[in-house]
């Protein structure tokens, strides 16, 4: 799968965990940065990150802060994003069963970066239910 990576400065650590283990995975991982721990502006790596899945470079995006709110926020504003704050597994598996999540934000002060592999194998892993969920799929994407 080829998959968008990107983080701000609080991000960063989980960016290059969850990088290599997608690596580890056989996934074709770009990275959008940032490059370091030294404090940075979050949109200006998250929202390249979004619009490429959205343009459709990437099948999937995944982008990483400190607790992975203002990064969703960022990233659903892109038409066509479904970004999904995850801070388990369960809320992993229903973004993607449900809602058919094609950004997945992690917080890297919430959760343990076991944790955060665990979410991200989920989130991976879980088809979309389309059936009954593919009309809320449709209204969320309307403009």
């Amino acid at each position: 799968m080829k998959i968008a990576i990107g983080s701000d400065h609080a991000g960063f650590r989980y960016k290059e965990l969850l990088k290599a283990h997608l690596a580890k995975l056989g996934h074709d991982v770009k990275d959008f940065g940032t490059h370091s721990t030294e404090s940075v502006d979050y949109p200006l790596f998250i929202r390249p990150v979004a619009a490429a899945v959205s343009r459709g470079d990437f099948e999937r995006g995944i982008v990483l802060g400190g607790s992975g709110n203002g990064e969703a926020i960022v990233a659903n504003r892109i038409p066509g994003i479904r970004c999904t704050l995850c801070w388990n597994v369960e809320s992993a598996r229903l973004a993607r069963a449900h809602n058919n999540a094609n950004v997945l934000s992690i917080g890297e002060r919430m959760v343990s970066g076991d944790e955060a592999i665990a979410i991200l194998n989920t989130w991976l892993a879980t088809p979309f239910d389309g059936g009954r969920h593919q009309r809320r799929i449709e209204l969320i994407d309307k403009p």
